[in-house]
């Protein structure tokens, strides 16, 4: 009896995907649990599984289109059996909506990088889930398993030469001449409109701003050495999640008809990727070391930008951070990711001359604006919140205990 291939919903917040590319074709023997195909889902790039065994008899949806989530995609069957039927009542077949799928590296010689079949890197399930984990671009790896298959000792060849994923890319007038282009959106970027309508709208957003003196914060970073390869966005994770424990009342859902007070800190921290931001999430973060959240902000960091997240890496957040420091930016204001009641804007650290106990000193600042939800946060609620996280920034040494 056939197996028919459904659109799954591989996300929490799923609607619908775009089958980025076949991975078996029409006539390939297929048991259950095989990988069929990679889907973009509104998160990250999943792999859709079989659920069945037999042959892969059709390929309902074309790779580059997206479908619903509970469409026909696929059938598996025997080799004889008849499925004309089951192809000829997909209505997905008149209802996917092509899209050009991006644009693809040109292929490099097995000899230089990864072997490529049919335009796929021929690599180990390890070796791509290690790439995904580290941000490596598996088309730059170069393979010495056999035919050039990408194996677990290139990736760790790679990492300790500094591979690190490529720069983003520079979109440039086309040759053609042509005056515009057209791209459709991704799955991720239509997430993140429809987000920021239901945010920006319906929440009574109100923002505080305060400045922390970062000198002492700096010195801990840099007493900590190579060793323990800490950033300072690492230490702002930190402090915050400490400073969130104390304060449920901003740490806190709005759900409609009640508030959730949560006495768990899950920590989300905003990342960009090429198709847009995502926002991984550290959890029970108050309750982790340092150097533990240091280790998962750049796992987690590495495969949102790999586009290979799972969803519990991504969902269940209470409380967001969102940095733009390290790119220069000295204050701004984020949106609130509802049903969260906040989030925290973090600016440049800068040398500002200051007065201290009546003399002027150099010290390093720092801004940061926290977007507060009216319904659930009060002026004077996020003001101590703030407090609390100065008294952290501040007197680093209470961090690290």
């Amino acid at each position: 009896m056939a197996t028919k291939v459904f659109m799954e919903a591989l996300s929490p917040t799923m609607e619908e995907g775009r089958l980025v590319k076949w991975l078996r074709s029409e006539g390939d023997a297929v048991k259950r649990g095989d990988v069929l195909a990679e889907v973009e889902t509104d998160k990250a790039v999943m792999e859709l599984v079989a659920r069945g065994e037999g042959v892969l008899r059709a390929r309902v949806v074309g790779e580059g289109a997206t479908a619903p989530v509970g469409a026909l995609v696929g059938v598996i069957g025997a080799a004889g059996e008849d499925i004309a039927a089951i192809v000829a009542g997909a209505s997905v077949a008149a209802g996917a909506k092509p899209l050009q799928p991006p644009p693809q590296p040109p292929p490099m010689a097995a000899t230089v990088a990864g072997a490529a079949e049919g335009g796929r890197t021929i690599a180990s399930p390890l070796a791509r889930r290690l790439a995904g984990e580290r941000g490596l671009d598996l088309s730059r790896v170069a393979g010495s398993g056999p035919g050039g298959r990408v194996i677990k000792r290139d990736i760790e060849a790679a990492v300790a030469a500094g591979g690190s994923p490529p720069p983003s890319p520079v979109r440039r007038p086309p040759a053609s001449g042509a005056e515009f282009e057209d791209v459709p959106l991704t799955q991720i970027r239509k997430t993140i409109a429809r987000r920021l309508v239901e945010s920006i709208g319906p929440v009574p957003t109100f923002y505080l701003t305060a400045e922390f003196d970062v000198t002492r914060a700096a010195e801990l970073r840099s007493a900590m050495g190579e060793e323990f390869k800490v950033s300072f966005n690492d230490v702002m994770l930190k402090a915050t999640a400490t400073a969130l424990s104390q304060h449920p009342e901003v740490n806190a859902h709005w759900l409609g008809d009640h508030v959730r007070f949560w006495y768990r800190v899950h920590l989300g921290m905003a990342v960009a990727t090429d198709d847009g931001l995502i926002v991984p999430v550290i959890h029970d973060a108050d309750a982790k070391r340092l150097g533990e959240i240091s280790a998962e902000a750049r796992k987690l960091a590495a495969r949102a930008r790999a586009r290979r997240l799972k969803p519990e890496e991504y969902t269940g957040s209470t409380f967001s951070v969102s940095n733009l420091g390290m790119m220069e930016i000295e204050q701004f204001t984020a949106i609130i990711n509802p049903p969260e009641a906040g989030i925290l804007a973090i600016g440049a650290i800068e040398e500002r001359p200051v007065v201290v106990e009546g003399t002027i000193q150099v010290r390093k600042r720092l801004r940061v604006t926290m977007s507060c939800d009216h319904r659930v946060v009060d002026g004077a609620a996020g003001a101590r919140f703030l407090q609390t996280l100065r008294r952290m920034i501040e007197n680093p040494l209470m961090l690290v205990y």
